[in-house]
């Protein structure tokens, strides 16, 4: 089992930053990708940022040029840095990581959600 635990949303004024960490810990042999999610009230879960275990980036279109995710595989970490905020930003963000599992000889891949944080933009 893989747990997920976010940190760093809340409210904020349109324009403004934030920063959202995603930490992950228990069984496994490696992260693959890990990626940042949003739901917003009456809307389907879209992609926000996914980043793989070496590096390369994606990002939704609406968010190009404003966040920045990034992560420390030491740490097991994954970032979202929110710059330049605007009120339809406001969702409740989710952390997603694909990992790899190692029992015995057989390898599993896992697909794990974190518990989601609020980020609210104000205008």
């Amino acid at each position: 089992q893989v747990q997920l635990v976010e940190s760093g949303g809340g409210l904020v004024q349109a324009g403004g930053s934030l920063r959202l960490s995603c930490a992950a810990s228990g069984s496994f042999f490696s992260i693959n990708d890990m990626g940042w999610y949003r739901q917003a009230p009456g809307k389907r879960r879209e992609l926000v940022a996914v980043i793989n275990r070496g590096g390369s980036t994606n990002y939704a279109d609406s968010v190009k040029g404003r966040f920045t995710i990034s992560r420390d595989n030491a740490k097991n970490t994954v970032y979202l840095q929110m710059n330049s905020l605007k009120p339809e930003d406001t969702a409740v963000y989710y952390c997603n990581a694909d990992t790899t599992t190692l029992t015995g000889s057989v390898y599993s891949r896992g697909d794990y959600w974190g518990q989601g944080t609020q980020v609210t933009v104000s205008s």
